[in-house]
């Protein structure tokens, strides 16, 4: 039987994050009673992991784009990054377990008052997700063969969004100069006149081959994808699963397949590999489109230099690690100038 954690205040009192993540922390919380639990914070998220599983916590937050605020809330969340990584990961993603209050105490999985909802999911093996692989330079063809698979069949079972071509095409202007009003900024220390050199570049190219993009948009090429493709969210097991949907606004999902593939291309050039150029050339292929290559030096500039400013709002969470992330922006601008050079 699981050990509650005594609740010296009224059952009725409001349980404050921090109460919640101590309780998760122990390792007698959890069926089985593993011998560890490992702890992972995000921006939006804690996630403990066994030596099984992974159960994550949304953090009561609130963004422009996203609102974890209330219970109901983060109850929809948790269903939503259910039902959508279902599509890619359909064995990882276990269920939704509730955080309960009984007689004043917490349990996980209880029968009693929900105070909140965590995500379940099959721990993948850390050696075997993309980046680790790269890093250890164990990725081979027959792993790339599967993930070029993998994800060929997924973008071709997803039914086209109508979406706007000068709507298309006006978002990446606005996504241009909004991530480059945010790496000017000069607490951040990044080097404005590369900032200047990337945003120009792209802006020049939307002014004279904008039409690409809405190409893209008038052949009903945008599909709602995963969002986030990064290595670090791509298992290279036999057969290849991919976590971490980006579940809190479609909008963000609703993306040209090449822009994503390109996505995921930029952010394996940064760790040295080309197994993303690899997945991206399967995927033309296979789907026998002519894509002009300007079109997707674009897609990878834009997508390196949002990845930058996400990765500098790092500072602002983090009291140590700031020149872990400070470089890791300046790597990212520096792959955008490389692409924006060949424009």
């Amino acid at each position: 039987m699981l050990r509650p954690i005594p609740r010296p205040a009224s059952p009725s009192t409001a349980l404050s994050t921090g109460e919640k993540v101590a309780f998760l922390r122990r390792a007698d919380t959890y069926p089985g009673r593993p011998a560890r639990v490992e702890t992972v914070e995000t921006h939006m998220s804690w996630v403990f992991l066994t030596e099984t599983f992974a159960y994550k916590l949304k953090k009561p937050v609130r963004y422009a784009f996203l609102d974890f605020s209330t219970l109901a809330a983060r109850h929809r969340n948790c269903q939503r990054e259910l039902r959508l990584n279902r599509r890619l990961a359909k064995e990882v993603y276990r269920g939704i377990v509730p955080l309960t209050l009984e007689r004043g105490s917490l349990r996980l999985g209880g029968r009693g008052k929900a105070v909140d909802w965590l995500v379940k999911m099959h721990r993948l093996p850390a050696h075997r997700m993309l980046d680790a692989a790269i890093r250890d330079g164990t990725v081979s063809a027959a792993d790339l063969r599967n993930m070029s698979r993998v994800l060929i069949a997924f973008y071709r079972g997803l039914a086209p969004v109508a979406v706007g071509e000068r709507a298309y095409r006006k978002r990446f202007e606005a996504g241009v100069l909004a991530n480059a009003a945010e790496l000017g900024r000069p607490d951040w220390r990044l080097s404005q006149r590369q900032i200047e050199h990337v945003t120009r570049a792209q802006s020049r190219f939307l002014a004279a081959h904008g039409g690409l993009l809405e190409a893209r948009a008038r052949s009903r090429r945008i599909v709602e994808a995963h969002g986030d493709l990064r290595p670090e969210h791509i298992c290279l097991t036999r057969e290849p699963v991919i976590i971490d949907c980006l579940e809190f606004k479609r909008e963000f999902r609703l993306l040209d397949p090449v822009d994503e593939l390109a996505y995921l291309a930029m952010e394996c050039d940064r760790l040295g590999s080309a197994a993303g150029n690899s997945i991206l050339e399967r995927y033309l292929d296979a789907a026998r489109e002519q894509v002009p290559g300007a079109m997707i030096l674009f897609y990878r500039a834009y997508r390196a230099c949002l990845r930058a400013k996400i990765t500098i709002w790092h500072l602002a969470d983090h009291a140590v690690e700031r020149d872990k992330w400070r470089r890791r922006a300046r790597e990212y601008l520096d792959l955008a100038s490389s692409y924006v050079a060949r424009l």
